[in-house]
């Protein structure tokens, strides 16, 4: 049995993957990987996810430069989930989102609705031509 076969794959073969940022500690996105994924982002040292729109890999900035450089993968507790802890690059400072932002995760629940907290850095339309 191999390292990846230690990994609790879901009915379709996927594991979310949260990538957080390996100096600020930020969490910038979840993700999917299936088998081949993970091998990819271990062979290249860059994150590479699977995309479940596009039913196919998705090397982390193949449309917009923004790609993630992999110091570590975690596996936890479960076996269920991966953490990636990344430098994000193509932008200074890191762009993850697909709509320009640092993070994916730019909103925050205040007393009943959604608010916006992270600028915009990059406009998308200029990112994904």
């Amino acid at each position: 049995m191999s390292w990846i076969d230690d990994v609790r794959w879901d009915a379709q073969g996927l594991v979310p993957a949260i990538a957080q940022e390996w100096a600020s500690g930020d969490v910038l996105m979840l993700a999917w990987m299936n088998r081949e994924a993970l091998q990819a982002t271990v062979d290249s040292g860059q994150a590479v996810y699977y995309s479940r729109s596009r039913g196919r890999l998705w090397p982390k900035g193949e449309a917009s430069g923004h790609v993630q450089r992999v110091h570590e993968i975690r596996l936890d507790c479960d076996q269920d989930v991966l953490l990636l802890k990344v430098t994000q690059l193509g932008h200074e400072p890191g762009i993850a989102c697909h709509t320009g932002r640092h993070s994916c995760f730019y909103s925050v629940y205040e007393n009943g609705v959604w608010r916006v907290l992270d600028p915009v850095l990059k406009d998308p339309s200029t990112i994904y031509t």
